[in-house]
Order: C-alpha cells, then structure tokens, then sequence
C-alpha cells in the first residue's frame, strides 16, 4: 500500500473540518480503508475518496465526470481496460492550490450521498 502520508492528512484534515464536510458527514460513518493500493476514506459503507501515491481518486459521479476529465491534472480511472465513469484520478496539479483540494473533497462528499454501496462480498 503505497499513499503520501501528507496527502492522506489534507484529507483527513478536510473531512474533520467542520466548515467544509460537517454537513456531508454528520450521522454518517467514516472509515479508513486499504484500497485500490492506496488509502480510501469510506463515508457510509462508500467510496468517498481515495490516496494513492500523491494522486486522488475521487468518485464524483456520472453528471461531474465529463467537465471533470477536461481538467488541468485529472485523467479517467481505467481498470482492466475499462473505463470507470463517475471516478477520476487527480494528480498534484489537479490539486495544488487549497481552493481546488477543498473542491474535489466536496464533489466526492456531494456524490456520496448519492452513491450507492457495493455488495459486499461473502
């Protein structure tokens, strides 16, 4: 499992702000969890957002995804040849300035409460 740590923290920073995800978060569950070879942060049973490397994985939506992959430092996710919609990768330059870290934190606490959970395996 490989995360920056600094990374993982801005995260865990923007979720305990109060200001930011208190309205997405309060009565609901968050967990971290090992994923995707990363580390995940799992609102209600559901992926939220996800650290790997120094690159987020923010699991926005359908209706986010297409402005989102025309965006400075965000690519599709693609796993096993598949194109994941509702799911981007965001790397630094995606994310370097506070305002627009902030941002992806609230499209994937916006979509969450959408998002449906995955079955969970037996």
């Amino acid at each position: 499992m490989a995360y920056d740590e600094r990374v993982v923290n801005r995260v865990r920073e923007a979720l305990a702000d109060e200001q930011l995800a208190g309205k997405y978060l309060a009565g609901k569950s968050l967990e971290e969890k090992a994923l995707f070879q990363g580390l995940a942060f799992m609102v209600d049973d559901k992926l939220c957002i996800c650290v790997r490397n120094d690159v987020l994985l923010c699991r926005i939506g359908p209706d986010e995804y297409q402005a989102a992959v025309e965006m400075n430092g965000v690519e599709p996710m693609v796993m096993n040849g598949r194109t994941a919609a509702g799911y981007v990768y965001v790397n630094p330059e995606g994310y370097g300035t506070q305002e627009a870290f902030d941002s992806w934190v609230t499209k994937c606490l916006e979509f969450n409460k959408l998002a449906k959970s995955s079955k969970k395996k037996k």
